[in-house]
């Protein structure tokens, strides 16, 4: 009797592991025959075709179908080693397309399937949506945002983001949340990940790839345009005019023939450009006088100086604010606009509309602020012991007397107060108590680079001199017949 009931139970477990295997292979046969009946309306074209390889390719899938069918058996027969069946790719462009698509959705993570343990989900922030709204779709939790936002709140602000920015999440169907991925900066990735003690922070380097460009033009009808036709982008033409702007007045200096050239880095990653970098060396030739600057880091910061070592950042401004125009230059025997007396214009007028900021030209001290009615607001600032700049006509003050300020610091606002026809600032320029002219005057020197360094400097100044000479060898000669349409706009080639 013992022996009969072990072998009902065997009898039992069998029928229950044959059920077991057809609702296994239920589903895939359910598949297998909605693909055949996709194939066989394409195998009715492709044996028109090739009739030997169509029935190939048929005995195969009988084949296939028949190991298929095999029924369950002991430990080691087909049955327990049952395999999808892959059947030949039905549409090559199909699976081309696949293969596009995978290696896109990489470029996009930043990693090969490969080398990265994790499956990343790519969200890019659409406008007016938040990380707490992109978590909730995801099916997480705003707890975990929280404990997300606190673990990453040293290395970056999660609550900070824009449109464009681009967070990839690694979700595991049964553990759940394993990963966050996002961009620390240009040059790294930031990474929350869940391990067995909890939510730890990694960053990871990003290879940058930096790219030497030189570029060089004559100026036929204006800086921008011709700058741009050179291929100069809007940044890089603030950044040159930055650089001289001590020394030349680009409003009101530039004329038809000057040229330019400089050498400057791109900077590219995983093949897309990603911005430009700095400006390693520039030269501007305005009215056949050139200028030359050389980026040099001197141990403060990287800076730029002249090939003698002397630093094109000058110790004032030449002019302080960004104005529309000179509306009335210096002039000792000008007539007053508004007594009709003739006085001397000991000052430039630079238009600029209300509430243009107003600069300190240099590093000083604030020893007059106030008001009367012929200067409306005004500001004066001793710098050293012989200069003094002096600020008119402002609809707002924002510094006071006795306050020291720094060149390029804010101090006002452009205004009409005072005795004065519409909004400009009245600015002069005092030495020894003589007004000089702030357009023309002689600017004082920065310190050079000291001795010890000059050695290097030079050596990279030599370099990059060189790189410009070859830019403008050319544009050299081509200046005194800038009309030419042919080299108008400029490749080191032309």
């Amino acid at each position: 009797m013992a022996t009969s009931g072990r072998r009902r139970v065997r009898r039992k477990s069998a029928g229950a592991a044959v059920r077991h295997v057809q609702r296994t292979l239920q589903p895939l046969l359910d598949q297998l025959m909605l693909q055949s009946g996709a194939l066989l309306k394409r195998g009715k074209k492709a044996f028109g075709a090739r009739p030997r390889t169509s029935l190939a390719a048929a005995g195969l899938v009988a084949l296939g179908l028949g190991f298929m069918l095999v029924p369950g058996g002991p430990e080691g027969t087909p049955a327990a080693r049952v395999q999808p069946l892959e059947l030949p790719a039905a549409n090559l462009q199909d699976q081309a397309e696949s293969s596009t698509a995978q290696a896109a959705n990489a470029l996009l993570n930043g990693y090969s399937n490969q080398d990265d343990e994790h499956e990343w989900q790519v969200v890019e922030i659409k406008p007016g949506q938040t990380l707490e709204q992109v978590f909730r779709q995801l099916g997480l939790s705003a707890g975990l945002l929280h404990q997300v936002a606190e673990a990453a709140r040293d290395e970056r602000d999660l609550a900070r983001i824009r449109p464009g920015d681009q967070f990839a999440f690694n979700i595991d169907a049964d553990t759940g949340f394993q990963a966050l991925r996002t961009e620390l900066d240009e040059a790294a990735w930031l990474f929350v990940e869940q391990t067995g003690e909890g939510l730890q922070i990694r960053t990871e380097p990003r290879d940058l790839d930096r790219r030497i460009v030189e570029k060089s033009g004559i100026v036929t009808s204006s800086l921008y345009r011709d700058a741009v036709q050179a291929g100069l982008s809007d940044v890089m033409i603030m950044r040159l005019a930055d650089i001289f702007g001590w020394d030349i007045d680009f409003a009101l200096d530039i004329r038809s023939g000057d040229h330019f050239a400089l050498v400057y880095e791109e900077v590219w990653r995983d093949g897309e450009h990603l911005r430009d970098g700095d400006i390693l060396a520039a030269r501007f030739v305005n009215r056949s006088q050139p200028f030359e600057a050389l980026r040099f880091d001197a141990g403060n910061g990287a800076d730029y100086f002249a090939p003698d070592g002397r630093p094109m950042r000058k110790a004032f401004l030449r002019t302080p604010l960004n104005f529309t125009r000179v509306s009335s230059n210096f002039n000792p025997r000008r007539l007053h606009p508004v007594n009709g007396q003739v006085r001397p214009h000991n000052g430039t007028d630079y238009a600029a509309p209300t509430g243009t900021p107003v600069w300190a030209s240099g590093d000083g001290k604030i020893i007059e602020a106030g008001y009367t009615q012929a200067n409306g607001n005004y500001i004066f600032i001793q710098h050293g012991n012989s200069i003094v700049t002096k600020y008119l006509h402002l609809s707002k003050k924002l510094v006071k007397r006795g306050e020291r300020v720094r060149q390029g610091q804010t101090i006002g606002r452009v205004g009409a107060t005072g005795w004065a026809t519409g909004p400009h600032l009245h600015y002069e320029f005092l030495v020894n108590g003589v007004h000089r002219n702030p357009r023309t005057v002689d600017l004082p020197q920065a310190d050079p680079l000291p001795r010890d360094q000059m050695e290097s400097f030079s050596q990279l100044g030599d370099v990059m001199l060189a790189r410009l000479d070859r830019l403008t060898a050319t544009r050299t000669l081509l200046a005194g017949n800038h009309h030419s349409d042919d080299c108008s706009a400029v490749s080191s080639s032309c």
